[in-house]
C-alpha cells in the first residue's frame, strides 16, 4: 500500500498545507495534514465490515484555521492548563500567553495545533507512517528553549493507530504533548456519544477549581459521577456534572511503561477502541461546548469525546505532581496507541 499525498490548501500567509493518507492491509485509513499535525479522518469498520470516519473535523483548511476546537490536533507545548499563564523554573518566572480566561490552555494563542509541521512519509515493518517535525523557537508563546519535536503517526496492520512523540531542548523547559482527536465510534456524523460504554483504568483524579485548575488534591472517583472503573455509558451520570466531563484521571499504572488506559465500546456498530499509553494521566472531555458545522454534519454538545493521554494539568506549579520538566541532554518520549476491533 502506498502513502498518498495531496494539497490541502494554503494558509493566509501562503504556506502550503499537505494531506497524507495512510492505509493498512485491512482497509483502515487515516488522513493527516501538516497544519497542526491534525488527524482529519480515520476510517474503521463496524461489526458488519462497513467503514465509517470516526473522528470529528472539517472538510477544508479554512475551517480549521477559523474555528477549530483542536479537532484532531497535536497540542503543545503544554496540553491542558497552566494557571495564570505563569510558572517558575530554576528560579526564573516565565509568563505565557493566556488564551482561556486568565489561564494558558493547550500551548497558547498559536500552539502546536496552529503551526505547519514538516512531513516525511515512512514505511515500517508495522505499517505505513508519517513523521512530522517542528522546531519551536526559544520564547515561542513564552516558553524557554529551542525545542525540536518529532511526531510519528503509524497505522499498523494490527489495526492500531500509534502516535509516538520525541522532543529535545537546549534550555530547561516544560513540556506536555497530546493528540486532541474527538471520537464518535458510531461515525463522526451520528449524533451524541452518550450511549458509548467507557472504562477508564483510574481510581483517582486531580481535583479542580471553578476554572478547571488543579487544587493539588488527588481524590478518589469512588461514589462520584467520575467513576468509570466499571464499564458504563458516558451518559449514565453526566447530568450530575456541571457541563459534562472535562477531568484529568490519574491512571492506575505505576511507571512509564505502555499500559491500557481506557476501553470504549459502541453497541450499535460493535466498534471497540482500546487506548494504551506511557503517560501518567488521561483527560476525558465530552465536547461540552461543541457547536460547529463539521465535515458532513452539525456537531453539537456531546457529539464527540476526547481521551487525551498526558501529564497532569498545571504540573509546573505543582511540584508534588509528576514532573514535566525537560532539560538539555534529556529526551522527551511518549507513545499512545489506539487499537480497534469489533464485537
Amino acid at each position: 500500500m502506498s502513502i498518498e499525498k495531496q494539497n490541502f490548501g494554503k494558509t493566509p500567509d501562503s504556506l502550503d498545507v499537505e494531506m497524507y493518507t495512510l492505509k493498512n492491509t485491512n482497509g483502515f485509513e487515516a488522513k493527516i495534514i501538516t497544519y497542526g499535525g491534525i488527524l482529519v479522518s480515520l476510517k474503521v469498520p463496524d461489526r458488519n465490515g462497513n467503514f465509517s470516519d470516526i473522528v470529528l473535523g472539517y472538510k477544508n483548511l479554512e475551517k480549521y484555521i477559523e474555528d477549530n476546537p483542536a479537532f484532531g490536533a497535536i497540542v503543545g507545548r503544554y496540553a491542558n492548563r497552566i494557571a495564570k499563564g505563569k510558572f517558575t523554573l530554576d528560579g526564573i518566572e516565565y509568563t505565557l500567553a493566556t488564551n482561556h480566561g486568565p489561564n494558558h490552555l493547550h500551548g497558547g494563542i498559536k500552539g502546536f495545533d496552529k503551526v505547519i509541521w514538516t512531513a516525511e512519509p515512512l514505511s515500517t515493518d508495522k505499517g505505513h507512517a508519517l513523521k512530522l517535525t517542528y522546531l519551536s523557537k526559544d520564547g515561542e508563546e513564552g516558553y524557554p528553549g529551542n525545542l525540536s519535536c518529532t511526531i510519528i503517526y503509524t497505522l499498523t496492520d494490527d489495526n492500531e493507530l500509534k502516535i509516538s512523540y520525541e522532543a529535545e531542548t537546549d534550555k530547561p523547559t516544560v513540556l506536555n504533548l497530546t493528540n486532541h482527536s474527538y471520537f464518535n465510534l458510531a461515525g463522526h456524523d451520528s449524533g451524541n456519544i452518550l450511549g458509548h460504554e467507557l472504562t477508564i483504568y483510574a481510581k483517582n483524579y486531580t481535583d479542580i477549581d471553578e476554572e478547571l485548575i488543579p487544587t493539588g488534591q488527588i481524590k478518589s472517583v469512588a461514589g462520584t459521577p467520575l467513576d468509570f472503573t466499571t464499564q458504563k455509558t458516558i451518559g449514565c451520570d453526566i447530568s450530575q456534572t456541571k457541563t459534562g466531563y472535562d477531568h484529568n484521571y490519574v491512571l492506575d499504572k505505576t511507571d512509564d511503561s505502555l499500559a491500557k488506559a481506557a476501553y470504549v465500546y459502541e453497541p450499535g456498530t460493535g466498534r471497540v477502541m482500546e487506548l494504551y499509553t506511557t503517560e501518567p494521566a488521561l483527560q476525558l472531555y465530552t465536547g461540552n461546548w461543541l457547536n460547529h458545522n463539521g465535515k458532513a454534519a452539525k456537531y453539537s454538545r456531546h457529539c464527540g469525546f476526547c481521551l487525551e493521554a498526558q501529564h497532569y494539568p498545571d504540573s509546573p506549579n505543582h511540584p508534588e505532581f509528576p514532573s514535566t520538566i525537560l532539560r538539555p541532554g534529556e529526551k522527551y518520549t511518549q507513545l499512545t496507541v489506539h487499537k480497534f476491533s469489533v464485537k
